[in-house]
This record gives C-alpha cells, structure tokens and sequence, in this order.
C-alpha cells in the first residue's frame, strides 16, 4: 500500500487556497486542470472558489473502470478566525428535513448531509422515526446516543467499528474521528438502574432508554423493536414506561407513548429486563436521572455527528468494501485536526458510476485527510452551498431522487458563529 505522506494532497491545497495564486477573488469560480495521480486513479479538479476566508467549494471528476463520477469538496480551515463546524439537524431528533433548509435555518454558509438514519421500517404497525442512528452533539448539546450496531442502518461497517463513533469537534476547535460512550442511571431509593439509551430509535435488549423534549412527537414503541442481533426482529412484548416530572414519577404504564414531552420532563423506557427494573418505580416516588456522553478521546466534543470510519492513520480500514459501486459523502481532517474535508458525489446520471467504500477512502486519503467516515449516500447525498452575495444556500450535486431527500442531521460549516 501507498505511503499517504509520498503523494501531497495538491488537489485539496489547491482548493484551500481557493486558487488566489492565479489571482481569483472570493465567490469567483475557476475552473483548473490540476489533476492528483493518488491511488493510481486520476483526479481532476473542474472548479473551485472561496466561499469565504478559510472555507472553499470545488468540484472535481474522478475516472473509474466503471465511467466517469463528479465529486464536490468543502474545505474549512478550521485554524481561521470564527470558521467551525456545528450539526445542521431538524428541530427534534426525530424528525428530518434537506440539507439547504438546515444550512439556511441555523445560517451555514454550506454543508453536506450526515448519519443514516430510520428511513423505513418492517415492522407492523410501526412508522419510521427518521431519527439518526449515531449520536448527535449540537452546540455542546448531547441530543442523542447510538442505536445498537446491528440495528443501524446502511452498509456493513468495518471490523473494529460501531454506531458509536463520530466525526466531531473539540472545545480545542481541532476536528477528528472519535467514539462516544453512554454514562447515565436512574437513581431513587429502590437502588440504580443503568441508563442504555438517550433519545434513540433502538434500545438495547434488557436495557432502559432516556427520552427528553428533544426527542420531538414521535412514538417511542420502535425503540423497543428488534434486537441486538437483527433489526427486523419483532418488537419486544415486555416494555415499561415511567414519566418523570421535576424529579418525581408522574405515570407509570406496559406501552410506550407518543407526543411532545415538556421541558421540565423525562420518560424512561424499558424492555425486558429493563421493563422490570422500571416495574419497581411507582407514581410518587423521586429519582434523579444523569446522563453524558463520553468520548475514547480528550478534549470533550462539542460538536458530533455519527460516521462509519473508513480512513485511520492515513491509512484504509481493513475490511472496507470493494466490489459496491454507489453516490456517498464522507468527513474527513488532517493529521492536525485543522482542515476538514466534506465531499458529496454527483447523484444523477451521466456522473453518477460512484465509488466503493474503499475507493472513498483512497479519495479521502488523496485530498489530505488523515481519518474519515463515510456518511449516508445515494439519494440522501447532498452538498448545499451559499455563495457570497446569495441569500440562501442550494443543493448543488443533482441528488439520485432528482430533489433534495429530506435527512436526519448533517454537517454544517458556519463563519461568525462562535
């Protein structure tokens, strides 16, 4: 395999640069004919333009034995001053909307879309509840922790992976791929129980799930559906819900419910062994509840959004895919955690022959990155981007649906923010 350090990433610098040795000013686009023999496939760029100080937009062509792919390239140079990253996300977490109304909503000036999330369902009289399947951090916020891996959606992850890991920000404002663990328990004077979920579509076999206002409206059955092993499981016949109000249990029941949760309340759910722990709580009775998310790496995140690592070391993942061609995104950083890469594939025909998994991260590795993850794909494949002088940000990739799916989260570049 290619040392990663013996091809300089001239494509990304070029496009980080925004071009301004060839004098291009800023919102100006400017096609090049630099093209990067990385990987032994060669990538050309077609045109780039600063976005604005620290932030580019570019596109470039890649020729594959299967046909010609057109890729789009968001760098932000996170070293600039008031450039950062944040999550574009719905106004629950169980909800979805496009990648251009997020950008626009929150005030990106550009972003691609994020996690897979619960898009459909086989189980009976259950509905999607679009909500992520990763964890989420939005501002420092924790809004949601992963579902268990076997219920993710999207394409085999690979070996030494999980739902669990993140492409984040630290409070050090340095980027990078990390894993994100839940610590959390219910406490009263029956004793503690563990804490196995926050907020997700997919608790644990035996485990107790958190929900909070974040959650939105969406009903909380399909969290206790399938199984550690098989997402098409059915859903579990011993559940138990508790509803806690300022530290006190409001209601107790055997279903989980549905609707909006106020502010001031939290509903904990269980199934199987979790049902039974929660049993044990009766209306009256007080409780704390904590939870944190916990991160493998130091600084804390303040910003995270769920991604399946390709990229490690500037190195491939063992076991990536090699034989599915298909429309992806990706999030990538350097090795100092200051330049972060996002790309989106054209998503319609004639640009559309795709990549591999593992061809994905020979691109990431060749544009610089030094980790990365791949990102939902195919029609949920979205670059949005607001050029200067525009009012707001549009998709820019020709999405596979020929419009903008509508997705759980995604990865927002932001100037002036913070």
């Amino acid at each position: 395999m290619r040392s990663p350090h013996l091809v300089r990433p001239r494509l990304a610098l070029l496009l980080a640069a925004g071009l301004t040795a060839l004098g291009t000013p800023a919102g100006v686009a400017h096609a090049a004919t630099a093209t990067v023999p990385a990987t032994g496939i060669p990538i050309t760029i077609t045109s780039t333009e600063q976005l604005a100080p620290g932030v580019t937009y570019g596109s470039f062509e890649v020729t594959t034995p299967r046909g010609v792919t057109v890729g789009y390239l968001l760098t932000a140079d996170l070293q600039k001053n008031k450039v950062s990253l944040d999550l574009l996300h719905p106004d629950a977490v169980a909800q979805r909307t496009v990648v251009s109304a997020m950008a626009n909503e929150q005030g990106a000036v550009a972003g691609v879309n994020g996690d897979f999330f619960n898009n459909s369902e086989t189980h009976a009289g259950v509905t999607p509840t679009y909500s992520s399947s990763g964890p989420e951090i939005a501002g420092g916020e924790e809004l949601k922790f992963a579902v268990p891996t076997a219920q993710r959606f999207g394409p085999g992850l690979a070996p030494g992976t999980s739902t669990r890991d993140v492409f984040g920000v630290g409070v050090n404002g340095k980027a990078r791929v990390d894993t994100l663990s839940l610590d959390g328990e219910v406490r009263s004077r029956k004793g503690a129980i563990a804490l196995g979920g926050l907020n997700q579509y997919a608790l644990p076999v035996d485990g107790v799930g958190l929900f909070t206002a974040d959650w939105g409206t969406a009903s909380r059955v399909r969290s206790t559906c399938g199984t550690d092993t098989s997402r098409s499981d059915p859903c579990s016949t011993h559940t138990y819900e508790v509803t806690v109000r300022d530290g006190v249990v409001t209601a107790v029941g055997p279903t989980p419910g549905a609707g909006a949760i106020p502010t001031d309340t939290q509903v904990l759910v269980g199934r199987e062994g979790g049902a039974d722990a929660l049993d044990d709580l009766a209306v009256g009775d007080r409780v704390q509840v904590r939870e944190k998310l916990v991160s493998a790496g130091k600084p804390k995140l303040t910003f995270a959004v769920g991604g399946a690592p390709i990229l490690r070391d500037g190195a491939p993942l063992a076991g990536l895919d090699t034989r599915t061609a298909a429309v992806r995104s990706s999030a990538g950083v350097s090795p100092d955690g200051r330049t972060v890469y996002l790309v989106a594939l054209a998503g319609r025909a004639p640009a559309s022959a795709g990549f591999t998994i593992a061809e994905l991260a020979d691109l990431m590795r060749s544009l610089g990155a030094d980790a990365a993850v791949n990102l939902d794909g195919g029609g949920s494949s979205t670059v949005a981007v607001r050029e200067p002088g525009q009012a707001a940000a549009t998709a820019r990739n020709s999405p596979s649906d020929g419009t903008e799916r509508m997705v759980a989260n995604g990865i927002g570049i932001f100037v002036g923010k913070h």
